[in-house]
């Protein structure tokens, strides 16, 4: 997917366990398909799951979880990644690496929700309980900056949408939904606490209700705006609305929202079009629904 991927497979894993845990030496290790862009995850046993950096960008969010995900825990409505083993560089394997008890549930995907209202209801109250720590020292979220930052790339993609015809997107509606963003009125308030990465890949599900998050690498605090995006990348039009209202956004956050939604939306559907198909997937489901909603 990326250039500079450092390889990981069984063996490795097997070999790192067994220098640094030698507890969990005798367990079973196995690959765990994931559509993720930046970690590659492997079985541990029954109970826990080995999480390994496949970039030098994505080490240091090993350090962000280790640092803050304790920290977090106690204040959200929602069950987060727990750490069991900090890992450290060996065998070959150049970054540090975690290893996490195991969490239950499924990913969501858009389309086929069974309880959507009730999934919604329950995102925004993990948005909430993010929205209201007052945790210092925080750091500055990886997406939390002005909207005005995203405009060189989200213009460079539409761009390169128009360009090639093997995707069919509307570009001067996409441009014209980007412009509106940059109009709106920039967040004047105090930084907010923010997951900064509210994919379906990192919300579990089961029996249609929220009952984990995972993948905190992104989080730090900034514009609220950053983590509505399950309005649009996960939630019908209705539920979509019952998220927005128990959120209480404004129109200016929501119309950030929106457009840094589908600014990532549009970024990455030709960078993962040929090798993340599950991306590649969520990203045009955004654009179309942003599209639509007009």
């Amino acid at each position: 997917m990326h250039p500079g991927m450092h390889p990981v497979d069984d063996a490795l894993v097997r070999r790192l366990i067994a220098g640094q845990f030698p507890q969990w030496a005798e367990l079973p290790v196995e690959r765990f398909p994931s559509a993720g862009t930046v970690n590659a995850m492997y079985r541990l046993g029954n109970d826990m799951v080995v999480r390994l950096p496949l970039l030098k960008g994505g080490a240091n969010d090993v350090a962000v979880e280790r640092t803050w995900l304790p920290r977090l825990a106690p204040q959200l409505p929602t069950t987060i990644p727990e750490v069991l083993g900090d890992g450290q560089p060996a065998e070959g394997y150049p970054w540090p690496w975690s290893v996490y008890r195991w969490l239950t549930g499924e990913n969501p995907e858009a389309g086929v929700l069974s309880e959507p209202a009730l999934l919604a209801e329950d995102l925004a109250g993990f948005v909430v309980a993010m929205r209201s720590m007052t945790l210092p020292d925080a750091p500055r979220a990886h997406r939390g900056g002005p909207v005005v930052s995203l405009d060189a790339e989200t213009r460079a993609a539409i761009e390169e949408l128009r360009g090639n015809p093997w995707e069919d997107v509307d570009c001067d509606a996409a441009a014209t939904v980007w412009e509106e963003t940059l109009r709106a009125p920039a967040w004047d308030g105090m930084p907010v606490w923010l997951h900064a990465d509210l994919m379906p890949g990192n919300l579990l599900v089961a029996d249609g209700r929220l009952i984990a998050v995972i993948d905190f690498g992104c989080l730090g605090v900034g514009d609220p705006a950053c983590d509505l995006f399950p309005a649009w990348n996960l939630l019908p039009a209705e539920a979509r609305e019952v998220f927005r209202t128990r959120l209480g956004v404004d129109d200016a956050t929501w119309i950030r929202g929106r457009g840094r939604t589908l600014s990532q939306a549009l970024i990455a559907l030709p960078y993962y079009r040929r090798t993340n198909p599950a991306m590649a997937h969520n990203a045009r489901h955004v654009i179309r629904t942003v599209l639509d909603e007009g």
